[in-house]
């Protein structure tokens, strides 16, 4: 078991800045349209009140504007019927309450939905809704960059060379506009489940290189007079920013989940370079630290498995070293072939091989079913055509 590395309070913070005035250059547009009107999703409630104020309302109001946007899901004033007349006028002339344009919907054979949604400045990111098809329920994973920094080998999102970080209004209109897909509204009470049930921080991009954005939605999200996800339903998932995990563990207490793929420093800063930064003793001390996790709150790590690459017994073997004392869950994740793609998926028996030795050891490590291949909406496959169209256009 490795020793467990106290955090250095200097050290971390001053790597917490650096990144979060990194990522700042890399921040999204205003949210106004092109007449001038403010968009009011993504707003916290401390903003919103401001804007009450501001135009002469009373604080007060910007509950009332909560409840409408977040819990009933309500894109007209027109429609606020706990607002007098005259207001809804003037908060019509004044703002917007928007969702990202859908150009594009595919859904599966297996009743997979991606969604293909265009910003206001033209950039698009894709989200996808992954049915469980043995419940009445299902997660949205969702994206927080257009494109994403990182450049692991394996992923196709990879790819794509980051443009811009989403911003709060973006990320949290994902979630939304996948609920008007399904006609989820108005919220449920008692966190009861719902199609829509969970999300997952998992599509385009490093959430952790845009915590400041990522955290506003998500606390709009698991705000209980709004859309009141618990944060049990929420899951983010990081390739190992290691100040910020524990950031993120300290501010929002989500679910936590890491991609790890490989069981050496060596391989590892291959398929993954963010390691050469922040290696793997460095990353699993950080899921030692990190708020809540126990046996109820198991940390998932996920695991990609690449034939010939890291599918070996040894390395299932040291994977279980590695991760001794820690509550964990290992996602076998069956390579999701793209186009151009160097590696070649493992072979069932292979991969069965594989979970075996981990399950023997004490850790629940399914073998994910792949989702929503036929239309490039599996783990690691989403791309946008953006910068192809960019380049067309320049």
């Amino acid at each position: 078991m490795n020793a467990v590395t106290p955090a250095t309070p200097e050290l971390t913070a001053a790597e917490r800045d650096r990144i979060l005035a990194k990522t700042a250059l890399f921040n999204p547009p205003p949210i106004t349209t092109a007449d001038g009107r403010r968009e009011l999703v993504g707003l916290s409630r401390e903003e919103l009140a401001a804007e009450m104020v501001a135009m002469g309302e009373k604080p007060f109001r910007a509950k009332q504007l909560w409840h409408w946007i977040y819990h009933q899901g309500v894109t007209d004033f027109a429609a606020m019927s706990s607002i007098a007349g005259p207001m809804r006028a003037a908060l019509a002339e004044r703002f917007v309450v928007g969702r990202p344009q859908a150009t594009e919907v595919q859904t599966s054979s297996d009743e997979t939905r991606k969604w293909l949604f265009r910003w206001r400045d033209g950039q698009e990111v894709e989200t996808v809704y992954i049915p469980d098809r043995h419940a009445d329920r299902g997660a949205v994973c969702i994206s927080t960059q257009v494109g994403c920094t990182l450049s692991c080998r394996f992923c196709h999102t990879g790819t794509q060379k980051l443009v811009r970080n989403l911003g709060a209004a973006e990320i949290v209109g994902q979630f939304m506009a996948a609920r008007d897909s399904y006609a989820e509204w108005p919220s449920p009470k008692d966190d009861q489940p719902r199609l829509l049930s969970t999300i997952v921080v998992m599509g385009m991009g490093e959430p952790l290189y845009n915590y400041e954005n990522t955290a506003k939605a998500l606390r709009i999200i698991m705000d209980g007079e709004g859309i009141g996800l618990s944060r049990r339903r929420i899951t983010l998932s990081t390739s190992g920013v290691v100040p910020m995990m524990d950031r993120c563990g300290e501010e929002l207490g989500v679910n936590l989940a890491v991609s790890l793929h490989a069981v050496t420093d060596e391989l590892r800063n291959e398929i993954v370079p963010l390691n050469r930064k922040y290696p793997i003793r460095e990353l699993l001390d950080a899921c030692r630290r990190y708020p809540g996790a126990s046996n109820a709150r198991r940390i998932t790590f996920e695991y990609v498995m690449l034939r010939g690459v890291n599918d070996s017994e040894a390395e299932a073997r040291e994977l279980v070293r590695l991760l001794a004392g820690l509550p964990a869950k290992i996602n076998l994740i069956p390579f999701n072939p793209w186009p151009g793609s160097p590696y070649q998926t493992s072979t069932h028996e292979q991969t069965a091989r594989f979970a075996a030795i981990l399950n023997d050891a004490g850790y629940s490590s399914p073998i994910r079913r792949p989702r929503g291949r036929d239309i490039l909406a599996a783990c690691g496959q989403l791309k946008t055509e953006s910068e192809r169209e960019r380049k067309a256009a320049g």
